[in-house]
C-alpha cells in the first residue's frame, strides 16, 4: 500500500451528499459555519455560480469544479445577484428595478436519495451538488485544522482528472432518478469522492505543507511508509534517512523543505491518530494502545495524547467519538 492509502486509511471520513439544488438565476444560498470536524463541499454539475467567503475574493465555479470547506467556514454561493466579494469594483448603476431573487426551496419527496432544492428564476439554470465530509475523531479534527480554508479543484478539461470527472458524473446520474440501492451507493461515492479530491489536489498544488507535503515528495515515499506501517518501531533518523537512501543531513532538509515540519513530529501525528482511532473504536486497553503507539510507558503515552489532543486517553475514550463507533 502507498503512503496516500495509508494517509486516506487512517484520516478516512464519513461522506454524505445531502442536496441537489437546482437553480435558475438570480438565486443565493447562505451555509452558515459548521461544527469541528465537519467540511462542507460542493460539486459543480452544470452551469456556473459565483463563491463568496469572508477574506477571500469571489471566485467564479464552472461544471466540473469541487470546493471544500476544511474548516466547516460560513460561505455564500450565488448567480445573479449581489455585487461579490470584490470589495474593488464599483458597484454597477441600475438601469431597472433589481429582479426580485426567488429563494431555493425543497422539492417534494419524490424517492430521490437526496432532498432537492429548485427556485423560480427565470435565468441561466445551475446544478449544484451539496454534501458533507464527516470526521469522528480529534485526530480528523486536527487533519482538517492544518488544511487550507477552502480547498478548491478544478476538474474540466484536464486528462487526469477523468476518475474524478467520472465520480462526478455518476453522483449525478444516482440522484437524479430513483435507482435500487441509491442511497447506500450515493453515501459510499461520497466518501470516495474525499480520497479522489485530495489526490487531485495534491497533484495540482505546489505549496503543500505537514503530511500533505512530505506525502507529494516522493523521495520521501519509503520513510512514511514505515512509519504508517510499523508506528510502534523506536525510529531513528538515520533509520528513515537510509530508508530514503540519503544521508541524515539531506534527509532532515528535504523533510523539512516539503512538509514545514520535522520527521519526528509527523510520527508523532501518526501514532496519536492511530491511537485515537483504535480508543475510539474500543477492544484495547490503553496499556495495549500505548505500546502500539509505540510507548513502552503509559504514563509517557497519557501525557503525549493529553498534550496533542487535550484530553486524556481515558476521558478521550470515553467522550463523544467513540459513540460514533459504538
Amino acid at each position: 500500500m502507498d503512503a496516500l492509502s495509508h494517509f486516506l486509511a487512517l484520516y478516512a471520513p464519513s461522506g454524505s451528499l445531502d442536496v441537489r439544488c437546482h437553480l435558475n438565476a438570480p438565486w443565493e444560498l447562505e451555509h452558515q459555519r459548521e461544527a469541528a470536524g465537519v467540511a462542507t463541499y460542493h460539486v459543480v454539475v452544470a452551469g456556473e455560480a459565483r463563491l463568496d467567503l469572508a477574506g477571500h475574493p469571489s471566485v467564479l465555479l464552472h461544471a466540473g469544479d469541487i470546493v471544500v470547506f476544511p474548516r466547516g467556514s460560513a460561505h455564500r454561493l450565488f448567480a445573479g445577484s449581489g455585487a461579490g466579494a470584490d470589495p474593488a469594483a464599483p458597484a454597477p448603476t441600475p438601469t431597472t428595478a433589481p429582479m426580485p431573487t426567488p429563494t431555493p426551496r425543497d422539492v417534494p419527496d419524490a424517492g430521490l436519495p437526496v432532498r432537492v432544492k429548485a427556485n423560480g428564476g427565470g435565468g441561466a439554470s445551475c446544478d449544484i451538488l451539496c454534501g458533507r465530509f464527516v470526521f469522528d475523531d480529534a485526530a480528523g479534527h486536527a487533519l482538517l485544522a492544518a488544511l487550507p480554508e477552502m480547498l478548491l479543484v478544478r476538474s474540466a478539461d484536464k486528462p487526469e482528472f477523468c476518475d474524478l470527472r467520472a465520480l462526478i458524473a455518476m453522483l449525478r446520474r444516482e440522484t437524479g432518478a430513483m435507482r435500487p440501492g441509491g442511497a447506500v451507493l450515493v453515501s459510499q461515492l461520497s466518501s470516495v469522492l474525499f480520497g479522489l479530491l485530495i489526490r487531485a489536489w495534491t497533484d495540482e498544488t505546489q505549496a503543500l505543507q505537514g503530511m500533505l507535503g512530505a506525502l507529494a515528495e516522493r523521495r520521501l515515499q519509503p520513510a512514511l511508509l514505515g512509519m504508517f506501517a510499523e508506528p510502534a518501531r523506536q525510529w531513528t533518523l538515520e533509520d528513515m534517512a537510509r530508508a530514503c537512501h540519503m544521508s541524515r543531513a539531506t534527509f532532515v532538509r528535504l523533510f523539512h523543505q516539503a512538509s514545514g515540519t520535522s520527521a519526528a513530529l509527523m510520527l508523532l501525528q501518526i501514532r496519536m491518530a492511530n491511537a485515537a482511532r483504535w480508543l475510539a473504536r474500543g477492544g484495547r486497553s490503553i496499556a495495549a494502545v500505548a505500546l502500539a503507539a509505540g510507548y513502552q510507558s503509559d504514563a509517557a503515552f497519557a501525557r503525549a495524547f493529553k498534550k496533542h489532543f487535550g484530553v486524556g486517553p481515558g476521558a478521550y475514550r470515553r467522550g463523544p467519538q467513540a459513540a460514533a463507533y459504538a
